[in-house]
Parts: structure tokens; sequence; C-alpha cells
């Protein structure tokens, strides 16, 4: 499962740094994180790092975007192949 960021947001910018896929973004009101590029840092840690530093604890699981873990590893795959710009 990619994760997503909940409205208990409070803006503090300390997990949009910590995401090594850059899957995390400033939206119109709150962060926000693509599901595309979210790899709940599968192929990086051991845990999604965004969760550990969130002081307010909005970073969970997103019920609308299932993976497995075979999945997430694929897609870290992919993204680490992809060319950067």
């Amino acid at each position: 499962m990619a994760l997503m960021i909940t409205d208990d947001c409070i803006n503090c910018d300390v997990c949009e740094p910590e995401c090594p896929n850059d899957a995390i973004f400033m939206g119109p009101e709150i962060y926000e994180i693509d599901p595309h590029k979210c790899t709940e840092c599968v192929g990086h840690y051991d845990e999604p790092q965004c969760k550990q530093v969130c002081p307010v604890n909005c970073i969970p699981f997103n019920p609308e975007w299932r993976e497995s873990n075979a999945e997430l590893k694929a897609k870290y795959e992919r993204l680490q192949a992809a060319p950067t710009k």
C-alpha cells in the first residue's frame, strides 16, 4: 500500500525531506503523497521514514492503493531505473 497524509497534517515540513522517492509534495492545503512514487520506503529503509518523523501521526496506509511487498519492491526498482530530470 502507498501511504497518505490525512487532514490532521499541520504542515510542519518534516516529512517531505525524509522521503527517498520524492513522493511527498505540498498540495493546495496540506502535504500529499504521490502513490505512484511511494514505496513505503521499501528498498531504502525498514520502515517508512515519513511515519517515523510525523509529530501528529497523520500518515496511515492508503486503503485505496493496495500493494504487496513484492509490488512495492518492483516499484522501487522501476523508480531507481528511471532517468532523473
